[in-house]
């Protein structure tokens, strides 16, 4: 979740002065990683997940303030756009319990939210982008109230001195430009916590990195934008452009994007927080009163409010977190490659293929990192984007293989390793990776249901796309309460 910000207009001694702070927090922060002050203990998993709301014709219902006040909970937030909320999971340990009870409280908090929101004339639905969504519902009104996306959104337009261009090529085409950031809000993701020590980070990020182009692939969900049938995951370049602080000069003298893969595997989380100081100005310049120094010399745990917060404007797809709970900070990598949806099932599967992958290529002898370009790794980001579950992917000792050989044949396997590694048993393990299994048997995952839904729908007489779009959305919220594993939606 973001942190509020009040409205407010920043000056130049404003800025100084945050530069000067967020020096002060990454020292301290070198400092608490030189003394050992990091959590240790068992890793915690943790989850958020962005929806959207949509009426009773499933278009874009701008109530989240509406929506929110009815679900009265507050592991629920606003995000950037009107028509989206989050629901923050509390954290776990990955076999606390067992992943039908993760599933369950997950759902029962969902169907909960969505009863709430029902009594205010909205539906939620889990998915990477709202298929009925139109350039239209896309302007300043659908920004949400909270002050901090203005406050954002003003800044955004004033580094770049220019509206945002945006620009995909699919099955069809996409050209147009936006003069506010709310296109991001068309942005929905599940995002997967992995709390790890400091010495291990660095191990858990670089696998994270390694696999984020076969994550995309297997759970693509964002076929089409403003009418549009775009790329498998049209998420990816739809955020890169849509937070893009940099005009065309800007980008061709080699400026780096806030929206990041990266450009090298790390030896240190402080690697990360370094660079984020080194190459991005601030968007939010906003100062707080801790002093991270004193606080250290204290004896205390200094909250490093700049540099978490600064790191909160650089949109990394796999971020490191630096946080603090129960007095104790600690370190996590923030997986948010995937997009939210197709149903709690789909996105448990993932977890669960995610978190048993790290930790297998963390435990292997040559790490695949050591074995595979980083420049690899990016370019798979973007070819599975593009060509979800049809991608073929660069993996070492395998070559350009189509995603359902790679993680059948290679990668499956080590997440079962992984887990077991974990502490999950194999009663656990199956039914979460039988789902990916069959989604790589029946190369089907949300996208593909998505576009096969809309072919067949636009294929029937007096259906044109706006009627086919609306008519697959409906029928995407009724599966999607089913809680079936997408590859087991028909079509019809």
């Amino acid at each position: 979740m973001g942190r509020d910000v009040p409205a407010m207009v920043f000056t130049r001694e404003d800025r100084r002065r945050y530069r000067i702070k967020m020096q002060e927090c990454l020292d301290a922060f070198a400092q608490m990683l030189r003394e050992a002050r990091f959590a240790s203990e068992q890793p915690r998993v943790g989850l958020e997940i962005e929806l959207n709301l949509v009426d009773e014709a499933a278009e874009p219902a701008m109530r989240n303030s509406d929506v929110l006040e009815a679900i009265a909970d507050p592991a629920w937030d606003t995000e950037l756009g009107r028509f989206n909320l989050e629901i923050n999971v509390p954290p776990r340990r990955l076999t606390e319990g067992g992943p039908d009870a993760w599933e369950s409280e997950i759902r029962a908090a969902l169907n909960h939210a969505d009863e709430r929101a029902r009594s205010v004339g909205a539906q939620l639905i889990m998915v990477g982008i709202l298929p009925t969504l139109r350039q239209e519902h896309i302007g300043e009104s659908a920004l949400s109230e909270n002050p901090r996306y203005r406050l954002l959104n003003d800044q955004v337009f004033a580094a770049r001195g220019e509206d945002l261009r945006i620009e995909v090529d699919g099955v069809d085409r996409l050209r147009t430009y936006a003069d506010t950031i709310t296109p991001e809000a068309a942005c929905t993701s599940t995002q997967f916590h992995l709390q790890v020590s400091p010495e291990g980070f660095p191990a858990y990020w670089n696998a994270a990195q390694a696999v984020a182009g076969v994550q995309i692939g297997l759970a693509a969900n964002a076929p089409f934008l403003f009418g549009r049938e775009l790329w498998h995951e049209t998420r990816i370049p739809l955020f890169e452009q849509a937070t893009d602080t940099r005009p065309q000069e800007i980008k061709v003298q080699g400026v780096r994007p806030r929206v990041w893969f990266g450009e090298r595997w790390i030896t240190s989380v402080f690697d990360l927080f370094e660079e984020n100081l080194r190459y991005f100005p601030a968007l939010l310049p906003l100062c707080d009163e801790q002093d991270p120094t004193e606080t250290l010399e204290r004896g205390d745990i200094p909250e490093l409010a700049e540099l978490s917060l600064h790191n909160g404007t650089i949109y990394r797809w796999n971020r490191p977190v630096y946080a603090v709970a129960d007095g104790t900070p600690h370190v996590r990598v923030e997986n948010r490659v995937l997009p939210a949806g197709p149903t709690v099932a789909d996105t448990l599967a993932n977890g669960a293929f995610y978190y048993g992958l790290t930790r297998a290529l963390v435990d292997e002898e040559r790490p695949v990192w050591s074995r595979m370009s980083f420049a690899a790794a990016e370019d798979n980001l973007h070819m599975a984007a593009r060509h979800g579950i049809e991608a073929r992917l660069y993996w070492p000792g395998m070559g350009e293989v189509p995603v359902p050989e790679l993680v059948l044949r290679r990668l499956l396997p080590l997440a079962h390793r992984g887990l077991e590694l974990s502490g999950m048993d194999t009663a656990w393990r199956e039914p979460l990776l039988g789902i990916i299994e069959q989604r790589c048997v029946t190369a089907r995952n949300g996208a593909v249901w998505q576009k096969e839904m809309f072919h067949h729908l636009t294929a029937s007489p007096g259906i044109d796309r706006p009627e086919a779009l609306r008519r697959m959305t409906r029928q995407y919220i009724d599966y999607m309460h089913l809680n079936a594993p997408a590859h087991t939606w028909p079509v019809d």
